[in-house]
Parts: C-alpha cells; structure tokens; sequence
C-alpha cells in the first residue's frame, strides 16, 4: 500500500523522464512579431508600476510580467530578492525566460531569473471576470507558461475568462533541499518552486482587478506535474488566501517528499560534485548549466526505471535523487491527500480526473513498439515482474471488463489507471469522505486516430493531449499534433473548455445542452466522460477499481 501510494502521489515526479515533448507542446505561440499582429498597444497599471501590452483578436496580452525579484547570485536556493518598482512603462509584448532547462523553440533563454507571467483577458475593464491560474506541465523539471498549447487566447475571448500562467524555478534550482545544512535563509528551499507560485498567486491577488479580472475567484488547475503543483498547492497555507477552487489534471499529487529522502538527494548531488556537506555553499558558484547537466545524470523514480526491475520498489520507497516538493512542516505541512484531503480547502471545490489512454504518449515518448506487438501470454510476462502472483487475476479481471480488448489495450488501460486513475479516484474518495466542498471526476475520452510511430495502433486519448482540448484551442479544420484530423475535435474542446470555464465561475462544472454532472460520492460515483458528447457514467470502471483494491493497490 505504501509503496503504491508513493508511486502515484510522485507521477508527477516521475514525469521528470520526460526528456523532450512534441513541438505543439515546447513551442511558444508567435503572438508578436511584428506590427501585422497587433490591432493596438494596450496598458496597466500594476503594483511595480506600468506595462504595455498589445491587443490582438478581441485579447489583451501581456508577456513577461515580472513577478517577483532576482533569484540568481546570492539568492540562488532562496526566496526572491524583493522585486524592484520601475518608472516609465516596461514592455511586456513577449515571453519571459524559462527556468533551467534545455533550450525551448520559439522561447528566451532558459535563465535562473525567470519569474516572471502571462495575462489573456478579453479586457483591461473593470468587469470581475474568473481568474484561470495555470500551472504547467512537465513534471517538475521542465516547461513554462509560454507553451503553444496552452495558450490561453481562446478561454479569454471565447468564454469571458481571465488566464494567468507562471515561469517558476524547476528542478534542483527549484527543490534543492538545503535546510539541514544551511540554516534560516534557506528556509523552503525544498519548495521554492511552489513558493514562487505562491507569489505569482499574491501578484493575482494584488492586481489582477487591472487585468478585469476578480481577485477573489481564483481557480488554480493544472496537468501532468502542473496537476501535482495544484495538488501541493491545494494543501499549503501561505496559498489558501489566494484561490477558492482547483482542478488536478492527470497529475494526481498523493504524496510527496519526505524530509529524510530530500537531505539524501541533497548529499548525493554533493558528493557528485565532489563538495563535503561544510562547503556546501561551492553550489552556489556552480554554472547552471553544470547544475543542469548534474540533474540529468541523477536518478529517476518510477516509472522510467523498468530497465532495473529489482531496484524499482526501493526507488518507490525512496524516491531516489528526484527534486520536487518536499513535506517540509513548513511551506508544504502534510502530504497532500494523504492520509487526508487537506483540511485546509476543505471548502474549496474541486475537480480532478485523467485521460483514458495516458501510456500512449509515453510509448510514443520512450519509442516502445513491441508492447503493442504482444498476446496474451507476452502480457502476462510483461506484467508479472510488477505484479507477481496477482498478474493473472489481474488480466482476468480487464478481459471479463473488457470482452473485446486485445493483450495492447489491457496493457494500455492497466498502465494508465495505475499511471493517474487510481490516485485521481483516491483523491476524489479522500475528498467525499471530508464532507466539505463538492468534488468531480472526469474522463478524458475523445479518440484520436494518430498513429504511434512504429506501430498501427492509434493513440486514442494519450497524456497531455488533453491540454490543448481544455484550452479551446483545437479546430476542426486544422490538424493538431496528438489530436489528429477528425473535425469532432474541435466539438470535445468547446466542451472541454466550458465544462472548466463554468467551474471557474461558479464552482460547478456545467455545458449547454449537457447531462447534469452532479458532485462525486461513494453511492453511485458519477463520472463526466468528456468527447464530442458528453455523458454521465455511474461507478465507472467498477470490476476494474474493485480488483485494485483487493490487490491493496487503491485504499
């Protein structure tokens, strides 16, 4: 049970394998570029003093905003230097740097100075609009606010919203744990990830009125490690003032950190750099780059360790050399939804759920084919190593589920559920059982015909295709990356985006001419099936869930 619990609470952390995405995900949207896509030049005033940015389409954009102050030099693993007001007006036409990572197409240098947002909004009025805080994917190692996909143009104009997405520290920059050897400064370094977005969060609040948007309803939600951000978030005190709901997105964040694991990682990336723990501060002197480089070359938690089957349990124990959120007692007081939801937002509604084929795009990641080759008997194999002498129950369970599945698709369903499913019902059990604020859970199930490379067999709803669904921006007559040609597309997104848009309203997910979703519970378990239709499903995945539990594997 614990080692299950970790390895689903940590996905997020896991997604950090995730070494390159596809260019609809890494590439920034050319939103200037030149006169020819600006209908006027736009300005706000903001606590720091004043910005420009442009309007374009019915949208006001502002790039770049600075957030908070200076984290490189001395305040390296430290919370940000105090962000200094400017006289004149700073242009924000274009993206801000990323954090530490390797190059993005169509993006500023990744930088350690890198805190900085992005504003949609249909207007710089006076109107309360719903504020959609975004916190973007990429476990917790790579990605930025400025990514194609996640453009936040369309929720804007099309649906009468507020978008707002943060750069943040990443990585070891972002979670280095160091309060065991350095002392009060440093404070939260094991979470200045999440602190940062904790500021971006505090610049909302103090200014987004400007941006026509309502400080006091805030929705944060995010995917993939953007998911498992909301999660931390979602329990962590110096946040609960500034958002009212979440949605947790294929990135169920269960667990995190221990104290203990993080001061390991930290010891370990000393002795990599050959450093005794009372020179520790040489780290801070180190190139970035260097530092980078040493993070690639740390180890991975699950799943991206199959390569060495008998090391995986103790690596879900450990959560060996991975740097993400660390329960501190401090910034981060509990594990997130264990062994409780977070007291904290108990009256904070919530939505959370998971795509239907979520190993796809990690087959397509890793250039897996011969799982989509197997029989039966090859499944068996396949799962044995994992799940012992429960492997046959196991597939039998999905084959009487699923009468007319092949050995791929019941490997592609159990590895998705245990990838995000289960901790995403966990979360929504965990949730119920508070008696506070409704909870709802979701499918992602809109099929893509795209082809894994290598194979014939189709996609069908892979991890992170369900971000540019949500953000309204797929057509029907333009093909997408995972999305595919099918003009349906373009329907599944519509409703996508005014299912989270109407949560980010009022707090309850709903779309014209739609089955009511009504609240999760532990009776009948209705869950939204999102496609070009909508539909309610009662206690789905009943057989499967129930084999899950018996095995111990879902509490």
């Amino acid at each position: 049970m614990t080692n299950r619990r970790k390895f689903l609470s940590q996905l997020s952390l896991a997604t950090a394998g995730v070494s390159f995405l596809p260019s609809y995900l890494q590439a920034s949207s050319t939103i200037f570029s030149g006169a020819s896509l600006v209908e006027e030049f736009v300005s706000a005033e903001t606590t720091y003093g004043k910005i420009k940015g442009f309007r374009t389409e019915g949208v006001n954009i502002f790039k770049g905003i600075p957030y908070a102050g200076r984290i490189s030099g001395d305040r390296r693993f430290r919370r940000p230097a105090p962000l200094e007001p400017w006289t004149g007006v700073k242009d924000t036409l274009t993206l801000g740097a990323p954090a530490i990572q390797a190059p993005r197409r169509n993006e500023p240098a990744p930088s350690e100075d890198c805190l900085f947002l992005n504003v949609w909004t249909p207007a710089n009025d006076n109107k309360k609009r719903p504020v959609m805080f975004y916190n973007h994917g990429g476990g917790f190692v790579i990605g930025s606010g400025g990514s194609a996909s996640q453009d936040g143009a369309n929720l804007a104009r099309n649906f009468d919203v507020v978008v707002v997405e943060t750069n943040h520290r990443l990585g070891l920059m972002g979670f280095l744990y160091l309060e065991q050897l350095a002392g009060a400064d440093y404070e939260g370094s094991g979470n200045n990830g999440m602190l940062d977005i904790v500021d971006g969060l505090k610049w909302v609040h103090d200014n987004i009125a400007q941006f026509g948007g309502d400080p006091n309803n805030v929705m944060i939600w995010g995917e993939s490690g953007g998911g498992a951000k909301t999660s931390c978030l979602y329990a962590m005190p110096s946040a609960a003032p500034y958002f009212n709901k979440a949605s947790i997105e294929s990135g169920p964040g269960v667990r995190m950190m221990d104290k203990e694991t993080a001061h390991e990682n930290t010891l370990q990336l000393l002795k990599e750099f050959n450093i005794s723990t009372q020179d520790w501060k040489k780290l801070l002197d180190i190139p970035a780059a260097d530092l980078l480089a040493m993070q690639a070359k740390l180890p991975l938690v699950p799943p991206f360790q199959e390569k060495n089957k008998a090391s995986a349990a103790g690596l879900m124990r450990r959560n060996a050399g991975a740097f993400g959120p660390v329960v501190d007692g401090k910034a981060l007081p509990y594990h997130p939804f264990d062994p409780t939801a977070p007291a904290i937002s108990k009256n904070k509604p919530l939505l959370v759920g998971w795509n239907e084929d979520e190993y796809t795009f990690f087959a397509w990641e890793r250039k897996d084919t011969e799982s989509f080759k197997m029989d039966f008997e090859a499944l068996a194999n396949k799962l044995e190593p994992q799940y012992k002498k429960d492997t046959a129950k196991l597939i039998d369970t999905y084959r009487k589920a699923n009468p007319s599945a092949t050995a791929p698709d019941i490997f592609v369903a159990i590895s998705s559920i245990t990838m995000m499913g289960l901790g995403s019902v966990e979360i929504a059990e965990k949730k119920v059982k508070q008696n506070g604020a409704p909870v709802y859970l979701y499918n992602f199930g809109y099929k893509s015909e795209v082809k894994i490379p290598g194979t014939d067999y189709a996609m069908g709803t892979p991890h992170a295709m369900d971000i540019s669904f949500k953000f309204n921006n797929e057509s029907a007559n333009k093909a997408s990356f995972f999305g595919g040609n099918r003009p349906e597309k373009a329907q599944a997104s519509h409703y996508f985006a005014e299912l989270w848009t109407n949560f980010a309203k009022t707090g309850k997910p709903f779309a014209k001419d739609a089955p009511e979703w009504k609240a999760y519970n532990l009776k009948d378990r209705p869950t939204m099936r999102i496609d070009s239709k909508l539909e309610v499903i009662h206690d789905r995945f009943k057989q499967e869930l129930s084999v899950w539990r018996e095995l111990g594997k879902l509490s």
